[in-house]
């Protein structure tokens, strides 16, 4: 009995082994590849469950069926302009004919290492083919932004204005990406995105660009402060023209009033002093008086005709 329960046992044992390698689980992320001699047989399993293979001959190779990232490491290129730059980009793919991709890859490591071969040799192709605005920019559409009299005055003039860009960053990823899906198409790959992650001068030449940056923003200051300077003296100018207009306005006003007073003033008088014959006579004596206070001091001279209306009173007066 003991033989017997051993070689039961021993069945049993083999039985369930066996039921064991023959079935496997393939999950919603994975599709399967089975394998029989290291060869694929019969289409991709891409249906999640419970399935069923030949023991010990086949065998079961999973593949992802998520969507996976590549991240590229930091490159240094030039740019059209030879402007090197270290560029850093990253993408989305995913698995769509696995029995493609296992065929010529085999696993998701090789597959990653063809991808820096593939992308990074676009992205390089890309950059020498633009200059560094196109891709630093991220779209083509910018104005610059002046006010007043500074966008007046500048208007027609090319200095201190950004360069045009013909196509900018989002068209250029465009041109990555329509090159590189095509090569990884023939690996069973669909390439979904590709995007610039960082863009930075190279190490080497970052002073260099730095100082050319500051000298051309210092020359734009310096257009800017003389279009300033230009600006307050105009300023400065009209300034001055208008006080002198203010002032030459006041003072004719000014004369205007005192010559209406004089003749207001004239005007009194000559109704005061026309009264009468003697308030006549007695007007023409006060001003006469008046006019000697003025005229004639200790040092004066006088040549009168004795027919003067001057000499007439000193004519008149008595000895006392």
């Amino acid at each position: 009995m003991s033989v017997k329960n051993i070689a039961l046992t021993v069945v049993l044992a083999i039985g369930l082994y066996v039921a064991f390698s023959s079935v496997y689980v393939v999950s919603e992320v994975q599709q399967m590849i089975i394998t029989q001699f290291g060869k694929p047989v019969g289409e991709p399993i891409t249906s999640a469950g419970l399935k069923v293979k030949v023991p010990f001959i086949q065998e079961v190779n999973p593949i992802d069926k998520r969507v996976l990232e590549w991240d590229g490491s930091p490159s240094d290129m030039p740019t059209k302009d030879k402007l090197y730059i270290s560029v850093d980009i990253f993408a989305r793919w995913r698995i769509v004919d696995p029995l493609q991709y296992f065929l010529r890859l085999r696993d998701e490591r090789s597959a990653q290492s063809r991808l820096d071969d593939i992308l990074g040799s676009e992205t390089r192709n890309a950059v020498a083919k633009h200059e560094l605005i196109e891709i630093i920019r991220t779209t083509k559409d910018r104005v610059p932004i002046r006010e007043g009299v500074l966008q007046e005055e500048t208007a027609n003039k090319e200095f201190g204005f950004l360069v045009p860009i013909q196509k900018g960053r989002k068209l250029v990823e465009r041109e990555i990406f329509e090159a590189a899906a095509e090569k990884v198409g023939v690996f069973g790959i669909e390439l979904l995105d590709i995007r610039f992650k960082r863009i930075n001068y190279n190490a080497s030449v970052r002073p260099k660009i730095y100082d050319r940056m500051i000298s051309e923003r210092r020359q734009i200051a310096e257009r800017f402060l003389s279009e300033g300077h230009g600006e307050a003296a105009r300023i400065r100018g009209n300034r001055v023209r208008e006080l002198n207009k203010i002032q030459s306005e006041a003072y004719r006003e000014v004369e205007e009033i005192r010559g209406l007073a004089d003749a207001k003033a004239t005007e009194v008088y000559a109704s005061a002093y026309n009264q009468s014959r003697e308030s006549v006579e007695f007007y023409e004596f006060t001003r006469t008086m008046q006019a000697y206070k003025v005229m004639i001091d200790g040092q004066t001279t006088l040549v009168l005709s004795t027919e003067s209306d001057l000499f007439k009173f000193l004519k008149g007066m008595g000895p006392n």
